[in-house]
């Protein structure tokens, strides 16, 4: 059961009554979840909205929002097989009510962190693999690798939109791939998960283990170059108990380096375009 700390006011008032143009609206769900929205079409990615597994993972953000009081979805995306990209509770209402199409990868359908019903219609399971190339309303998505030794298949996505272009790494490391994404792609804003090496607890033990998660600072610096990235929005860096970043230690790590030119660290429910730099806090949209 999906438990949100925000009630209903965050995905109807903030997101779904938000007024979009012909530009694309971006909010942060956290973890590694985002919500596209443009004038036609909503997507969202990797959307978590579980509590982790307490006492080994716990969350430390707010969960903003139940998926089954969301109105309006078209697409859900996911980046790899892990509970907290490829999570039924999360992602099935926006599936089995609205009727949005869900694209993941084959390992993410056959060997699921979840253990239960995937929970989605197989009309409406679409298997996705790097080079695939497909649209869904006004956006057109890219399918490309990415680079994570924890996840079996994982893929990055890039995502066009006539107003500009988003990029989202999933947990990737800096990769291989990147280099010809960077090349091909104009890029406006990308997503990195950044993280750190700390301590997990785990029950079988009985004491913590020293864990690396996601990017540390150097590397999610790499990765932005090797993307050509203007903007870099680093995610997932406030997620869990014991691998928590502060993204304000990147600024001095990028400071000698082409990219990217601006780092935008969001909260949870923060939204940002895809057209001008800046995030929007909480509320900002309700005022303009």
């Amino acid at each position: 059961m999906i438990r949100p700390t925000w009630g209903e006011w965050f995905i109807r008032d903030e997101v779904e009554d938000a007024s979009v143009d012909d530009g694309v609206i971006v909010w942060y769900l956290g973890c590694n979840g985002f919500i596209l929205r443009s004038r036609t079409t909503t997507l969202y990615i990797d959307p978590y909205f579980g509590a982790g597994d307490p006492p080994n993972i716990i969350r430390m953000i707010p969960v903003p929002m139940d998926p089954s009081d969301a109105s309006i979805c078209d697409a859900v995306l996911v980046t790899h097989e892990h509970i907290d990209h490829m999570h039924p509770p999360s992602y099935g209402p926006l599936i089995s009510d609205l009727g949005a199409d869900l694209y993941a990868p084959a390992a993410s359908y056959e060997q699921p962190d979840f253990d239960g019903d995937v929970r989605s219609p197989s009309t409406r399971q679409n298997e996705i693999a790097v080079g695939d190339r497909f649209a869904v309303g006004d956006f057109t998505v890219h399918v490309r690798g990415a680079n994570d030794p924890d996840a079996i298949e994982p893929v990055s996505y890039v995502i066009e939109h006539d107003a500009g272009t988003f990029f989202h790494g999933g947990d990737s490391r800096p990769a291989t791939p990147f280099r010809d994404v960077g090349a091909n792609f104009d890029i406006d804003v990308g997503a990195l998960a950044f993280g750190s090496v700390g301590t997990i607890y785990e029950p079988e033990s009985g004491h913590g283990e020293r864990t690396r998660w996601y990017m540390d600072e150097n590397q999610i610096i790499e990765a932005a170059n090797q993307l050509q990235l203007p903007r870099l929005v680093p995610s997932h860096h406030d997620m869990w108990q014991g691998v928590g970043a502060d993204p304000k230690v990147l600024h001095e790590h990028a400071r000698s380096h082409e990219h990217p030119r601006s780092i935008e660290p969001p909260h949870v429910g923060c939204s940002f375009r895809l057209d001008e730099p800046g995030i929007r806090r909480i509320g900002a949209l309700q005022t303009e």
